[in-house]
């Protein structure tokens, strides 16, 4: 059973509901899945670190605020060259997701900071795998709606509430995420 640490922060719950979709789509395909919130000041609960490091696979998150992650992210990020000096994240699968209000919002320059991230600590990126629902007939409620390839992207308009946004095919684009990242752990570990 693969280990599947998910590591992200939330200012308005948002982005924790993203968390939690990429737990259940990492949890239905059979892997151990924890989430690890970064709190308002930026840290993570105690001993999360080491947990981090026997995880076999780290997928990072977090809103997309200013064009890039929350400050409160970055500090985690910074905090994590102890287990980099270590390699103690080297050759596990890395993946992202993020969320913001508009529907661009500059979303991708936060996935690409997780995937540098992720390149630091020697880790092997995976992304969506997702065709992205692009027609005319397609719209929010549609898996990957918003054509993330690197990571998975979820809108929550400005004025909607946690229970609102994101919508149900962002949540399943995050589910998705989770899945596949758990396929990609087993056959790293084979």
């Amino acid at each position: 059973m693969s280990k599947i640490a998910i590591v992200y922060f939330s200012g308005y719950g948002h982005t924790a509901k993203q968390a939690e979709a990429v737990h259940q789509g990492a949890v239905a395909a059979g892997a151990e899945a924890t989430l690890y919130r970064i709190d308002g000041e930026g840290n993570l609960p105690d001993g999360a670190f080491d947990a981090i490091s026997a995880a076999d696979a780290v997928i990072y998150g977090s809103p997309t605020y200013m064009g890039g992650p929350a400050w409160q992210f970055k500090k985690f990020a910074d905090a994590s060259s102890k287990p980099w000096f270590m390699q103690a994240w080297k050759n596990k699968v890395a993946a992202g997701f993020t969320n913001s209000a508009s529907t661009n919002g500059d979303k991708f320059s936060t996935i690409a900071y997780f995937w540098t991230l992720s390149q630091q600590h020697g880790q092997v990126w995976v992304g969506t795998g997702l065709m992205p629902a692009n027609t005319k007939a397609h719209g929010p409620n549609d898996v990957n709606w918003t054509a993330g390839f690197a990571g998975a992207l979820a809108i929550s308009p400005s004025d909607a509430s946690p229970e609102e946004a994101p919508r149900s095919g962002d949540l399943e684009t995050a589910r998705l995420l989770g899945k596949r990242v758990v396929e990609f752990a087993a056959k790293l570990a084979k």
